[in-house]
């Protein structure tokens, strides 16, 4: 995990696990809007930034308990998690490794992804590298002038494919213990990669409450305007101080 903020001696912690391709750096613009007291922790996974050199992990599930590990490690401050995309199921089996190990978090924040016994599936990892990059360019997960560089472009797709062949492959463990944190799911109304009627199965993750909220825009919109969003995220936390 890597901290984005100065919070040394945090009242609690939002960790955020970020989408496929992307890194902790993503959500660094969040550190100025959190409550006073938060300390801000993204999870860089391995084979993205500076773990390039690393190999990819190889389950979400894995990245979840290597997630959980490292908190574990950390004083027991209270905890919120959040993830979009592949990031949403990388939290959500980090919350399950924190809670088998007795230390269960405050809150659970999913964006843009299916719930884990209906996500997996797809063939998009096996797509050629025209195909694949094209694709993530119609998602607006690529900046115009990374998709230009063809050099970036070399670098990016492996650990791209990677990630999405984590996505695409996962699979829950059977029969888990339900949650015992609050859980809230967001979707984008624009996003062609989540059925907003599917998304109430993620209320059984948990035994907790379960909210879902749509947002404007498409399946990266948190990228360039995460303010509907984290103006959410921030609400819930203050108003339950799971994180304070």
């Amino acid at each position: 995990m890597r901290a984005l903020n100065d919070v040394e001696r945090p009242v609690g912690r939002l960790v955020c696990a970020p989408h496929s391709g992307g890194s902790a750096a993503t959500y660094r613009p969040w550190s100025s809007v959190l409550p006073a007291g938060t300390q801000l922790l993204a999870v860089q996974y391995p084979g993205h930034a500076d773990r390039m050199a690393e190999p990819p992990a190889a389950s979400v599930a894995e990245m979840g308990r290597s997630v959980a590990a490292e908190l574990l490690e950390l004083d027991s401050r209270p905890c919120a998690l959040f993830g979009h995309s592949l990031g949403a199921l990388v939290a959500y089996e980090t919350a399950r490794a924190l809670q088998e190990s007795g230390r269960p978090v405050g809150w659970l924040f999913v964006s843009g992804s299916p719930a884990p016994w209906q996500a997996g599936g797809g063939t998009t990892h096996r797509a050629g590298d025209e195909e694949l990059w094209n694709e993530l360019r119609g998602l607006s997960g690529i900046e115009p002038e990374v998709a230009q560089n063809t050099e970036l472009r070399d670098l990016l797709l492996p650990v791209l494919r990677s990630d999405i062949t984590l996505n695409e492959t996962y699979r829950p463990a059977p029969n888990p213990e339900p949650l015992r944190c609050p859980v809230r799911c967001y979707y984008n109304a624009e996003d062609p990669l989540v059925d907003p009627a599917r998304l109430d199965a993620w209320a059984a993750v948990t035994t907790a409450s379960f909210r879902v909220r749509a947002l404007p825009g498409g399946h990266f919109r948190l990228l360039s305007d995460p303010a509907d969003l984290l103006g959410d995220i921030v609400a819930a936390l203050t108003e339950s101080e799971a994180v304070r």
